[in-house]
């Protein structure tokens, strides 16, 4: 069976030879005919014909040339129509393979290389444990404090983690200044006024930062033990938690814009607070709104911390400082629950084992900050 595809005279059509794309280079058309031999050629019905023969034919569409009384033929190479037949199908290759610059890389988040500097921290000291591990953003930005028998009392500490942002500098000038400032405040206010002199150390140490004219800023959060009592500050998103009987109790509030106190608070003072990507920022810039530092919010990031006060009792079994490079992938309690089994019931406690598993829990959860874990064993400080 065969199917003719006739098309009637037109004014397009003429007669004359006309260069056409439907033609070979001689100037002669092509025919869809099919051959009837070697040597003879069908001549054809109508101005332009389409012959399509059954599948079984063995030259279903011919491009054997026509005679040029034709005026427009149109040839179509047979592997592109040759129905009923195996054609080998076209293969395909692979693209080639998207090579990331490392620096674009690393502001993804997905490096395999990221920028040199300090990897971990690792302290293990009697009472207390430190392990600090950069994330995959940059430099380590986090820092600690650590300041054991304050008066040649073996019962009195000191205890800080800080967690900057924008640079480094903020969080080493704290960690190397807040816990003498706060020695000083006390020693000036005395100890029935211990809550005071933190906050006081806390604003003394934003002044002190803010001269020295640099960028970027640190949150904090520090723990006091003085004569049995816990004197625990916070400012900005560090956190503490406190393990009783196994049972996990957050002895600070994160200091988020998405906080209707701080929202009111900054508001106030002729700030605002957006939300940008599931992020609440100040001045669509900082996600928290209260640290040390940050020169160029000053005027609604405020340094003034938040203090609470306990007394340790022998329920009172550890303590964990860190900062939000935890607290973003791990709960309250599921860092209670990890760091249990190593503190407590044990005549060997490991502590900084359980730093550790909780640092690794997180990035294995996805974190890409820093992540800072302190665990303080507060029955060695129990008095």
């Amino acid at each position: 069976m065969s199917l003719s595809l006739i098309i009637p005279n037109s004014p397009i059509f003429s007669p004359k030879k006309v260069p056409s794309i439907f033609c070979k280079s001689d100037g002669s058309s092509f025919s869809s005919s099919p051959r009837t031999n070697g040597s003879q050629q069908q001549p054809p019905s109508s101005p332009l014909s389409l012959s399509l023969s059954s599948p079984k034919s063995s030259l279903p569409i011919s491009s054997t040339p026509q005679s040029p009384s034709s005026p427009l033929s149109i040839c179509v190479p047979k592997k592109q129509l040759l129905f009923g037949t195996d054609v080998a199908p076209v293969k395909r290759k692979r693209p080639g393979r998207i090579e990331i610059p490392t620096s674009m890389a690393v502001q993804l988040g997905f490096a395999a290389e990221t920028p040199r500097g300090e990897e971990e921290v690792q302290v293990e000291e009697e009472g207390y444990s430190v392990y600090c591990k950069r994330g995959r953003r940059g430099k380590m930005e986090d820092r600690y404090s650590a300041a054991v028998d304050l008066n040649g009392d073996p019962k009195q500490a000191f205890f800080g983690v800080y967690d900057g942002h924008g640079d480094s500098k903020a969080a080493e000038f704290v960690a190397k200044n807040l816990d003498k400032k706060v020695k000083e405040e006390v020693s000036k206010t005395g100890e029935d006024a211990i809550d005071d002199a933190i906050r006081d150390a806390y604003l003394i140490t934003d002044m002190d930062f803010l001269k020295e004219d640099v960028g970027g800023g640190t949150c904090c959060v520090t723990a006091m033990i003085h004569k049995g009592d816990l004197f625990v500050s916070n400012a900005g998103d560090c956190r503490a938690v406190l393990s009783r009987n196994g049972v996990a109790e957050a002895l600070t509030n994160d200091h988020h814009p998405s906080r209707e106190d701080e929202r009111d608070r900054i508001e106030a003072l002729g700030g605002y607070v957006d939300c940008c990507h599931g992020v609440w920022r100040i001045q669509g810039s900082l996600a928290v709104s209260r640290a040390i530092g940050d020169k160029h919010l000053k005027q609604w990031v405020i340094a003034e911390p938040e203090t609470k006060m306990l007394k340790i009792k022998p329920e009172c079994e550890f303590l964990i400082l860190a900062s939000d490079g935890l607290w973003n992938k791990v709960t309250n309690q599921e860092a209670v629950n990890l760091v249990r089994p190593f503190c407590v019931g044990l005549d060997k406690p490991k502590p900084f084992s359980a730093c550790k598993k909780l640092a690794e829990l997180s990035s294995w959860r996805g974190s890409f900050d820093d992540i800072s874990v302190m665990v303080v064993q507060l029955q060695h400080f129990l008095f």
